[in-house]
């Protein structure tokens, strides 16, 4: 889990609970981690005493300051006498990791105080071919590996140094050179290295000194050397609250009336867009989520750009008055689009394709497959359209209407088989069956009909006349073969199975809000109204936590046998959308409105919304944050202030 992090786009670093650097990203947000996950420790040494910071002797609060990308953390082990206020940031248009350190004498005795900061580099993702120096020119340690160079400094400048081997044969590292309070280490080392600094304090009872500490990213010596200078002619105290500032202005630049919503909603709200923004690289890709623990479990990570969840992500950007960066969004979408007319499932960064598990053959009935999850294309369509019935730029659209729009939307249409007038089977947005989706069924209406209003826009009748009747002819056989009579609701899919047999699927998931939210079917329809409540009644978590698990039985990350499936922040969120969508009156907003405090409350105490929380306990779960849940707030809360204006100027 990830509690703070920190990024401008380029650069990405990200906290463990401890507060200690786990991940570091650079040059895109999420490619390549130079930590591989492992710990950069942090510990401080006084009166013959040592201690980590990840050690249970401290008490951690870990925060950020209010209205930026600033962490505010702090750290007080009673036992050592010391208490540490530390201010983390990544400057906004500089690749450059910079923290202040406040260290707080508790004792009534003047101390030497020894602050240790270690860093165990990966670059490139392994422990190979390091080397970690003493730089004579910038008076610095330097980590580099071929063209990833890491420049570390402090001011005033530290007092020792080391570098050293670390995870071969019996040599664990520098940081254990640090822990008896004096560093005997050599100014260079190649292969697996680390490194660590030290910092001496004389500190005066009751009183506090503080000092500096940053790491430059670059792809040459060059580049970080001019980076270091950067910081010692403009002073790390300057650049700290230019930073600050930056994303202060950045977070409050629209002026919105937030009416009747609390102080958390609000601050959530704006810590949302903050985190979301972090997860963002600067050439497009949204990523889904930045947390190298998931590798122990699954061999993979959350660091790509699925479709699915970008474009939900863009169309809450988009909402919130963020369009600089859908855009970019948008045109790598147009960079990636498959010839077909089709996005695959993920894809890195960098806008290669990434690792996937969506078949290309189908095993039993021996033919190819499409390896899709249909929704991700129609999605990018759907949000694309909403974007510009915002913000009407002709000339953007213009640009991306054959190469993107019309191209996915020719896919769409003849993606349908013929007999039923549906979407052909294709993986669902949970990407864990394959069949003729509810969901997808009502994103590709969403996608057809987002296409057709272009196509209406730029004057070609026929094209438009195409997709519209597709996505009519979709709707009608939605409700012949995916609305069950028996069970008075949607089902959630025709699951496919060993072929091309179809098999009913009455699983009740949380996804079925897309009957609604992408304009197939008005939410008052009874179809929805029965489908939705079912929603609630079956996936509403009858804890003293509560929330909605994303479907019955979901066995992913679940906690417990005694609840159906951990509660998702997108997944209750939807259910407050939907409470949003058939409100009547400014009062029946009040279940949605619940359900914007029951987020609030739940999330960390940084403001990070996680993937899931626990039912029972409340402590999240999966990966943190998730891209997804912090846009998925800022949509329903842009929603709810929408339907409430609305309501009260009736």
């Amino acid at each position: 889990m990830r509690d703070i992090p920190v990024g401008n786009g380029s650069l990405l670093v990200t906290f463990d609970d401890k507060y200690q650097i786990r991940d570091i990203y650079f040059p895109h947000v999420g490619q390549e981690n130079h930590t591989e996950g492992f710990p950069f420790r942090f510990g401080v040494w006084a009166d013959g005493e040592f201690s980590w910071i990840f050690s249970d002797g401290w008490i951690r609060e870990l925060k950020y300051e209010h209205e930026t990308l600033v962490t505010r953390v702090v750290l007080r082990n009673e036992k050592l006498g010391i208490e540490l206020i530390c201010r983390d940031t990544v400057a906004s248009h500089e690749n450059i990791f910079l923290r202040k350190i406040n260290v707080r004498n508790l004792k009534d005795s003047r101390r030497n105080v020894r602050v240790f900061l270690h860093h165990d580099f990966r670059i490139f993702g392994n422990k190979i071919g390091d080397t970690a120096f003493y730089d004579p020119e910038t008076f610095s340690l330097i980590h580099y590996d071929k063209n990833r160079y890491f420049l570390i400094n402090t001011a005033p400048h530290f007092d020792a140094f080391t570098t050293g081997r670390k995870a071969f044969r019996d040599m664990e590292g520098t940081w254990r050179d640090a822990e008896d309070g004096e560093l005997q280490g050599g100014a260079i080392t190649e292969g697996s290295v680390d490194s660590t600094i030290q910092k001496d304090l004389l500190i005066g009872p009751n009183e506090e000194r503080e000092f500096y500490y940053w790491i430059a990213a670059g792809k040459s010596h060059d580049e970080v050397a001019k980076l270091n200078l950067y910081v010692l002619e403009n002073e790390p105290a300057e650049y700290l609250r230019y930073t600050g500032n930056y994303w202060n202005i950045w977070v409050n630049k629209n002026e919105i009336d937030f009416q009747d919503l609390s102080p958390k909603i609000i601050d959530l709200y704006k810590r949302s867009l903050l985190v979301a923004r972090t997860q963002i690289d600067r050439n497009g890709a949204i990523l889904a989520a930045n947390d190298s623990d998931v590798t122990e479990r699954a061999t993979d990570h959350y660091s790509y750009l699925w479709m699915r969840d970008g474009a939900f992500v863009a169309n809450a950007l988009d909402l919130a008055g963020y369009p600089y960066f859908t855009r970019r969004f948008f045109h790598f979408c147009n960079d990636l689009v498959h010839d077909k007319g089709y996005f695959l499932q993920k894809y890195n960064p960098d806008g290669t394709v990434a690792s996937g598990w969506h078949a290309a053959w189908d095993v039993w009935a021996q033919k190819k497959l499409v390896p899709i999850q249909e929704d991700e294309t129609a999605l990018v369509l759907w949000a694309l359209w909403e974007h510009y019935d915002k913000y009407r730029e002709v000339e953007f659209t213009r640009k991306l209407y054959r190469p993107l729009i019309t191209k996915c939307a020719d896919f769409l249409a003849d993606f349908i088989d013929e007999a039923s007038g549906l979407p052909l089977p294709s993986w669902n947005l949970w990407e864990d069956r394959r069949g003729i989706h509810t969901f997808t069924c009502a994103a590709v209406v969403g996608g057809l009909r987002a296409a057709a209003n272009f196509c209406e826009l730029f004057g070609e009748t026929k094209r438009q006349n195409i997709y519209r009747h597709c996505a009519d002819r979709i709707v009608s056989s939605m409700t012949t073969h995916l609305y069950s009579k028996e069970h008075g609701r949607f089902l959630r899919s025709l699951e496919a199975n060993n072929g091309d047999e179809l098999r009913p699927d009455a699983t009740v998931d949380a996804s079925l809000f897309g009957t609604f939210y992408f304009g197939a079917f008005s939410a008052d329809d009874p179809m929805v109204k029965s489908t939705m409540q079912a929603v609630e009644d079956n996936l509403w978590l009858s804890t003293e936590i509560g929330g909605v698990a994303r479907f019955e039985n979901d066995g992913y990350m679940r906690s417990s046998d005694q609840v159906t499936g951990n509660a998702w922040f997108i997944c209750t969120l939807w259910l407050a959308d939907y409470r949003i969508a058939i409100a009547k009156t400014s009062g029946d907003l009040k279940g949605a409105y619940d359900i914007l405090e029951w987020t609030a409350e739940r999330a960390l105490p940084s403001g990070v919304l996680a993937e899931q929380i626990d039912p029972l306990t409340g402590e999240h779960a999966s990966v943190s944050p998730l891209t997804w849940s912090h846009s998925t707030f800022v949509a329903t809360v842009v929603n709810y202030l929408k339907k409430r204006r609305e309501l009260i100027d009736q």
